[in-house]
């Protein structure tokens, strides 16, 4: 008898569960998410963007300029008579401490007063070395300005 009232309560119990009797308890504890601390980022991550090969050859300008100060600035002014030119610049930091050291090369075309901008340094990347295709000309003014580098510039007709 008592087999028998065993099998006959849990029989009741399951046949409350499955008929939903039981469906309303009320939830337990909401777990709490764990936090997790992620490292900041200080700056964006980039791609690495391929650079151009090409060799260079007759020059219009190839000299080398050191910038002590921030208040330093140099005009060169060429013609170009060969649309498929380039500008080569090479930036040696002249301090342990990069975040001091920066180029700045201001390229304007005298004909059409288009300019572009390239460099080293504050805002335009840490690469060392340079090397830009240009495709137009005419009369050209350089202006650069640095501070605490040696910059080698090499302007001159790409080689075919």
């Amino acid at each position: 008898m008592k087999c028998t009232l065993l099998v006959i309560l849990i029989l009741l119990f399951a046949g409350t569960v499955v008929g939903g009797c039981l469906q309303n308890t009320p939830p337990g504890p909401t777990p709490v998410p764990t936090l997790r601390q992620t490292p900041e980022i200080t700056e964006t991550p980039t791609a690495p963007v391929p650079q151009p090969s090409f060799t260079l050859s007759d020059s219009y300008l190839k000299k080398s300029y050191t910038f002590q100060n921030e208040t330093q600035g140099i005009v060169e002014d060429i013609r170009v008579d060969n649309a498929s030119w380039g500008i080569k610049f090479d930036v040696t930091p002249l301090t342990d401490d990069v975040i001091y050291s920066w180029f700045e090369m201001n390229v304007t075309n005298k004909d059409n007063m288009q300019s572009v901008i390239y460099g080293y340094g504050r805002t335009n990347g840490f690469e060392l070395h340079h090397l830009i295709p240009m495709y137009n000309t005419g009369l050209y003014e350089i202006v650069m300005k640095g501070n605490r580098v040696k910059v080698d510039v090499f302007v001159a007709k790409r080689n075919p």
